[in-house]
């Protein structure tokens, strides 16, 4: 089986079902009270509730709002995350256990709050949120996960049974949780942000923040916006102070879209355990019909070649278990925080006016939410229950197995990719593929589109020097350091790199 006959739109289904924004790009200098930089759900709802809160804000967006990360995900919005619980309480304790909980069952209300306040058309549904058993060597796991959020005080419960397709054993049952349509949800949020003195910019590429109160960001067309604060939402932070690239790393998941007889259509989130494990959902469509949303086949950035076939799978998968065919592909990419929790507030502990937020862990809607109420109660000055837990600044991440091997292959990249191509030219480049090859002394990245034309740019990551790997089924030069992601002619799609790929011709 191929997705190409069937996967009709190779675009994310919550851009493909909204019209483009529209702000203007910076064109001046201008000071503000804090400069917002990146347009996702982290950064939209900090600006908006800094907003409410008297704050005159400067939303910059190198691309389109909601367009990145925050337009790509699954749009789960829930304290549910996997078989998260017991191992927070294993690795943290019960009190930060009990924090992160809260802090992402609030991100729950903190969002119905908005949709409610501001009248939002986003399809919002409350829905029960699972993670599911198939078999008794993981049903085992899930009931010590209802058991540590029961012990938590979330809203969990055993079910035996689940409106799916297919036998399961069981699943942890998370009751009134909620789902939306992202880009619908941020667009309106970010409606009411610009204006009043508050403004959001798009195609506006910030390259570097100077200073400290005030600050001066400064963006690659040469115009600066002052601010008393800064916050970094890009994901990962383009600024690399703090070494959020050696706390964290980036993981690419795959997504596709099912039309669904809306009487077939199971009602809930669904999440699996185990190897291959898969994600599920439906979404209603403007048409009255409904969408079935398959997630699942991720991996490390640069880990594996074969990204077509992720698709393929999902797409059998689609058709064994519930009989439909996709209409929508797409893949995302996230940053793992190596001990399970966002990093949020401070640059470093010498930088008292330039916050981040990172590492969201596949939970973007919950924890970016979380994340906004965190550094609006930062910029205040007022206390807030999970700014320590989140703390940017922390000691992490833990010298463990895992947090070391993923800084290990860091190096083994930074090194053994070099080798790369070592033996190729640019004319072994076939129609269609790309490829790593030696063009005398310089590493270059070439891929040759079904025309036969090559496209030849450098195989070096700008942000620090590691060779970039193709991605063939988002036509894509990814880093596996770092995870940023640049198009066939050297162009940024996903940071941290703020300058593309030098062309070679």
């Amino acid at each position: 089986m191929t997705i190409s006959p069937e996967l009709q739109t190779h675009q994310s289904f919550w851009l493909a079902s909204t019209l483009p924004s529209s702000y203007p790009a910076l064109s001046q200098d201008i000071a503000v009270d804090v400069a917002i930089v990146g347009g996702g759900i982290a950064g939209i709802t900090t600006a908006i509730l800094l907003k409410q809160a008297g704050k005159q804000v400067a939303v910059l967006e190198a691309d389109r709002v909601a367009a990145g990360v925050s337009g790509h995900t699954t749009a789960k919005v829930t304290s549910q995350h996997q078989l998260k619980y017991a191992h927070l309480i294993k690795d943290l304790g019960v009190d930060k256990a009990r924090l992160y909980g809260d802090a992402n069952q609030a991100a729950v209300e903190q969002v119905a709050t908005l949709v409610q306040k501001y009248s939002i058309d986003c399809d919002f549904e409350r829905q029960a949120a699972y993670v599911f058993a198939e078999t008794s060597d993981t049903l085992a796991s899930v009931h010590q996960e209802v058991e540590a959020a029961q012990s938590l005080g979330l809203p969990a419960s055993f079910a035996p049974t689940l409106p799916l397709p297919f036998a399961t054993r069981g699943a942890a049952k998370f009751s009134h949780q909620a789902q939306f349509h992202p880009r619908k949800y941020l667009l309106a949020l970010a409606a009411q942000v610009d204006g009043d003195g508050s403004y959001l910019f798009e195609q506006t590429r910030v390259s570097t923040v100077d200073g400290e109160h005030p600050s001066q960001v400064k963006t690659q067309t040469g115009f600066t916006v002052t601010a008393q604060d800064v916050v970094v939402t890009t994901n990962l932070p383009i600024l690399d102070q703090g070494l959020f690239f050696a706390k964290a790393y980036p993981r690419r998941s795959y997504l596709i879209g099912c039309p669904i007889d809306p009487a077939q259509a199971p009602s809930g989130m669904f999440i699996g355990t185990g190897e291959g494990y898969r994600s599920i959902r439906t979404t209603p469509t403007d048409d009255g019909g409904r969408l079935l949303l398959i997630g699942g086949e991720g991996h490390k950035v640069g880990d594996v070649s074969d990204t077509e076939a992720r698709f393929d799978r999902l797409a059998i998968y689609a058709r064994d278990r519930f009989g439909v065919v996709p209409a929508y592909h797409w893949s995302s990419q996230d940053m793992m925080s190596f001990d399970q929790v966002p990093y949020v507030g401070r640059l470093t502990p010498a930088h008292q006016h330039t916050y981040v937020a990172t590492g969201f862990s596949l939970w973007g809607m919950s924890n970016g939410t979380a994340s906004a109420m965190v550094l609006r109660d930062l910029i205040l000055d007022q206390p807030n229950p999970w700014a320590e837990l989140y703390e940017a600044t922390r000691a992490t991440p833990f010298v463990t197995q895992d947090s070391l091997k993923k800084n290990l292959e860091v190096g083994a990249h930074w090194v053994g990719d070099r080798l790369k191509g070592l033996f190729d030219s640019p004319d072994s480049v076939e129609p269609g593929e790309g490829k790593v090859v030696n063009a005398g002394v310089d590493k270059v990245a070439v891929y040759r589109d079904p025309a036969g034309t090559a496209h030849s740019v450098s195989a070096v990551c700008p942000h620090l020097g590691c060779i970039v790997a193709w991605n063939a089924a988002e036509t894509s030069w990814d880093c596996p350091c770092h995870g940023s992601r640049f198009d066939t002619e050297g162009n940024i799609l996903q940071g941290p790199a703020v300058q593309g790929l030098e062309r070679n011709d």
